[in-house]
């Protein structure tokens, strides 16, 4: 913001704001307590059993975390199920046939239930059918208005898609249908665009804009237009294919989906509601977190003389913990997870094809510091908070070194996370405007003290 005289207080704007903001701050701070004595779920979680509070009902996906046993939650290994069916069943499935799994699973998690080969197909056909834009789209909007923000840009393109919709605001299931498979073979061509864009006018580089190849798959198609000379290895394509399919549905209580089911209730567009979804996901606590890794492993190698030392691993992620190093938050990222108590099972799946990528890139040494880190950190946490909660590495922890094995930049993380996610928010609107009948409208308590009107001129 810019420092521009104020004749009339003699202080630059900045310090106008700044006197403003502690105003907003001494009139908007509510009692800590007070959430405690009316009950309030922070966070829309219970603060007793550590889970969520039960805002709806889904077929599409399920995250189970804890056994019901004698009438107490029992922390138990992760699962996570794709309109009733597990993961690693959907995962191993395709990895065996060794084919890709992505539009398979937007497929059931679009209609519930798994494709025939023949309509595996003809949805195959469907999605490469939509994989273009609009006419001058990209001339006209996404190289006219680029942003360093990935997810910004990839939001406003999102919304401006309404624009070249004959039928935007029809909310009948067959239109929104219409739209959601658009849009998921859209994203993808939208946030690749959107980077290639402003990296040539923003920071100097070469302008590659490579249009689809309508027999490949999303994955195959996301690195055929990322590089400039169009080629990349099957396993790469495999292991992006594998990581868009591990989140592409996160049941219907993460922060997005869950404002997915909120906007759409209103009863608003598809566009509008889509786009909530991207502004939460963009979030740092939400769709930011495998950055975060990745950043604090690049500060850990400039750090750490030896990767192979547990001693001075350990040693590093207690100066995380007691907020001396790295960011300072206190947080090893990619260690535990809101839901899961004692493993993600999507960690798993995604570390075995880590394995095999590393030793392909020859970067064998550097997934070694990340397993060292993967079975330290639960032990240092242990030891430094003095709790006997186990956590573990979530899915995070290795989706950004697998991303930068896959030479996507780090500008792109989250719009890949996207990319995945806009199967299961597609599924989770149409869900919502089939069973919904009254807009979601939860309440808040109001505490503050009956105030009386003084007139201007006595304040």
């Amino acid at each position: 913001m810019p420092k521009t005289y104020d004749p009339y207080n003699n202080i630059d704007l900045d310090t106008q704001i700044e006197k403003l903001a502690d105003r907003c701050v001494n009139n908007s701070c509510i009692d800590p307590e007070l959430y405690s004595k009316y009950d309030v779920k922070r966070g829309l979680r219970d603060a007793k059993t550590g889970l969520g509070v039960l805002t709806g009902l889904t077929e599409i996906g399920d995250v189970h975390s804890y056994d019901l046993v004698d009438g107490k939650f029992v922390p138990c290994p992760g699962k996570l199920f794709y309109r009733g069916i597990d993961i690693n069943s959907i995962a191993d499935n395709f990895l065996q046939d060794d084919r890709f799994g992505f539009e398979e699973v937007t497929y059931l998690l679009l209609f519930g239930e798994l494709p025939t080969e023949k309509r595996l197909n003809d949805f195959n056909r469907l999605m490469s059918d939509f994989r273009t834009l609009p006419s001058n789209f990209v001339r006209d909007f996404i190289m006219k208005a680029t942003s360093k923000d990935m997810m910004n840009m990839l939001t406003r393109s999102v919304l401006t898609l309404y624009a070249y919709d004959d039928n935007p605001d029809d909310t009948s299931i067959p239109n929104v249908l219409k739209q959601c498979i658009s849009l998921i073979a859209r994203v993808p061509l939208m946030a690749v665009y959107g980077y290639q864009s402003h990296m040539h006018y923003n920071e100097g580089g070469n302008l590659h804009i490579i249009n689809p190849d309508p027999s490949l798959s999303t994955a195959e198609n996301i690195l055929r237009l990322l590089r400039p000379d169009g080629n990349y290895t099957k396993l790469e394509a495999k292991i992006l294919d594998l990581a868009l399919v591990l989140h592409a549905e996160h049941g219907g209580g993460n922060n997005s989906t869950f404002t997915d089911h909120v906007v759409s209730s209103s009863g608003t567009d598809t566009y509008s509601a889509i786009a909530a979804a991207m502004c939460s996901l963009k979030g740092p606590k939400h769709g930011g977190a495998n950055i975060k890794v990745k950043n604090m492993f690049d500060h850990m190698k400039e750090t750490i003389n030896d990767w192979d030392d547990d001693e001075e691993i350990s040693n590093y992620l207690t100066a995380i913990l007691e907020k001396r190093m790295f960011d300072k938050s206190g947080l090893i990222y990619g260690i535990g997870h809101a839901v899961y108590a004692v493993s993600d099972p999507r960690t798993a799946l995604l570390k075995d094809l880590t394995i095999a990528l590393a030793k392909e890139k020859n970067r064998e040494h550097e997934l070694h510091l990340y397993e060292n880190v993967e079975r330290l950190a639960p032990e240092v946490i242990s030891k430094v908070h003095n709790r006997q909660k186990k956590v573990s590495a979530n899915v995070d922890f290795y989706s950004g070194f697998v991303y930068s094995m896959l030479e996507i930049p780090d500008a792109l993380f989250t719009p890949i996370f996207a990319v995945a996610r806009m199967a299961g928010w597609s599924a989770h609107r149409i869900e919502e405007l089939i069973n919904a009948g009254k807009i979601i409208r939860p309440a808040y308590r109001n505490v503050a003290k009956p105030t009386k009107y003084v007139p201007l001129k006595d304040r």
